[in-house]
């Protein structure tokens, strides 16, 4: 299995904006620190709140932050949203053609490894992503924020929404 970029790009913004905390971000800031598109994270960003995971502010001086607590965004939860299409294997697909589909046990054991994967994404949320806060910050350039929720990473990890 292979997330897409699209997925890591979201992880990688959720991630910044913990570290920010309360503090309003760019896009061009966030693309700027990771080296990508901004193009491509004006989508991605555009999903995220579409999803109630970012708040973003119009306007001079606007910009973007976590609408919710690092606590409560879990992974799984976020590569359910950015990920379109999960079958793993094509002849799985809604629109696969795949004779075998009716009786397949290959078909049920991908569909639980999945889940079982989805699940375990699950059981982190954002806020245990910051575990190792200032490292990170200091590898993007930023001064850590006691608001972004990752200074209370790890009492997130098991504490399910």
């Amino acid at each position: 299995m292979r997330l897409t970029r699209y997925t890591d790009y979201a992880l990688r913004t959720l991630m910044f904006l913990a570290l920010k905390g309360d503090e309003l971000s760019t896009i061009q800031e966030v693309a700027g620190r990771y080296r990508i598109s901004q193009n491509h994270l004006m989508k991605v960003v555009h999903e995220l709140g579409v999803a109630g995971l970012v708040e973003t502010v119009r306007g001079k001086g606007g910009g973007m932050r976590l609408a919710r607590s690092p606590e409560l965004i879990r992974l799984g939860d976020v590569v359910r949203t950015t990920e379109p299409d999960l079958d793993l294997v094509e002849c799985f697909g809604s629109e696969g053609s795949c004779p075998l589909i009716p009786h397949s046990v290959l078909k049920t054991a991908v569909r639980r490894s999945l889940e079982a994967f989805l699940d375990q994404m699950n059981e982190y949320a954002l806020a245990d992503l910051g575990a190792p806060g200032r490292q990170l910050a200091a590898l993007l350039m930023l001064e850590p924020r006691p608001a972004g929720g990752f200074s209370r990473a790890g009492s997130a990890r098991r504490s399910r929404h």
